[in-house]
């Protein structure tokens, strides 16, 4: 097993990958969300000018803010920095796009993307549409030296859905995906995943990866989920998947998806929203805060069903090792966390010495 650490990607605190380095994480992740945080390429940067071990790559890039010839730049840009270690994680845009009232890319449109993503790192020359009809391009002046397509960045996938996971497999090196995933629902997915590849007319590459951002806190003796100093560790990642929620509740105009055990929670924030949160503009304020910290307000409804069904690595050391092994059996390769900005450093450097230290 594997393990990254995500961040919220603030460029004054670039420091934050080399101590990830120190502590042993293999990868970092600096994720691309342009009305919340600093660039995450240029933040990227400066993490590659000071580290030399550590694979480093976004958290993920979002296919509806730039084209497609952008991003594979930016990241082949990186890897001139840190030649064989930069790495491009990539997605249809959940957050990203709808903190501007947009909704995130559709399935075909991100297939197109990521075909085009993966042919220019590779050296080729691909049909692109700007917007005038199919154009052939390709990066030009490659002795210049400015972008390193010799050691190609590799393409991991955000993937949760069925389509997105089919295009995961066509063009994906590997997948990230939200959440710590039941066994059943790993395997199913990465099921799908080899179907979209075999689909493709593509081989599944043996070495194809599997990540899966979580969130973790390691319990001190007699902690409890309800214990201050453990939601302090977790709350911002766990009120998350309520906003997420309501995303999909507002779309699907249903919420058969929540899980029973957390249907109270789940019908006193919907209130919440519902009575604080004007819909002209909800999309400003839905994501406050996201995975970063968590609003005051919103406390309350870190309860210990609701940190249960977000389904982190919360427990005494000895139990998040077995749930990390029954993970690695069940094909997952690396776990990434998301903690809180504030207790970022705390939380890496706990996980590190209590629980990869056995590993």
């Amino acid at each position: 097993m594997q393990f990254g650490g995500m961040v919220a990607t603030k460029i004054d605190d670039w420091r934050i990958f080399k101590e990830l380095e120190n502590l042993g994480y293999d990868r970092g992740w600096a994720p691309d969300s342009q009305m919340i945080w600093s660039d995450a390429y240029a933040t990227l940067a400066l993490a590659a000018h000071h580290t030399s071990r550590i694979k480093l790559g976004t958290g993920v890039a979002i296919a509806g803010t730039r084209p497609a010839p952008v991003t594979a730049h930016s990241i082949a840009s990186i890897n001139a920095l840190a030649p064989g270690r930069a790495f491009l994680g990539i997605g249809t845009g959940h957050t990203a796009m709808r903190i501007m009232g947009a909704r995130p890319i559709g399935a075909a449109a991100f297939g197109d993307y990521l075909s085009v993503v993966r042919g220019l790192l590779a050296g080729e020359e691909v049909e692109y549409d700007a917007g005038h009809g199919p154009k052939p391009i390709r990066f030009l002046d490659r002795q210049l030296g400015c972008l390193n397509l010799d050691e190609p960045p590799p393409i991991y996938v955000a993937a949760n859905g069925p389509k997105a996971l089919a295009a995961a497999g066509a063009y994906g090196d590997g997948r990230i995906c939200a959440g710590n995933e039941p066994l059943g629902v790993l395997a199913r997915n990465l099921d799908i995943a080899r179907a979209g590849a075999a689909a493709a007319g593509r081989d599944w590459p043996a070495d194809y990866h599997t990540s899966a951002l979580t969130f973790a806190c390691v319990l001190r003796p007699g902690e409890t989920l309800k214990s201050e100093r453990v939601i302090d560790q977790i709350d911002s990642a766990v009120v998350s998947t309520l906003h997420y929620w309501f995303e999909l509740y507002q779309e699907r105009g249903h919420d058969r998806f929540v899980s029973d055990r957390a249907r109270g929670v789940w019908e006193d924030y919907k209130r919440y929203v519902e009575t604080t949160m004007p819909p002209e503009r909800r999309h400003l304020t839905l994501h406050e805060g996201h995975c970063a910290f968590c609003p005051p307000a919103e406390r309350r409804f870190v309860t210990p069903e609701l940190i249960q069904v977000a389904g982190g690595l919360v427990g005494e050391p000895d139990a998040i090792v077995e749930r990390l092994g029954q993970l690695a059996a069940a094909g997952l390769k690396e776990v990434v966390l998301l903690p809180p900005a504030a207790r970022m450093r705390e939380n890496f450097s706990d996980f590190a010495r209590h629980v990869m230290a056995r590993l």
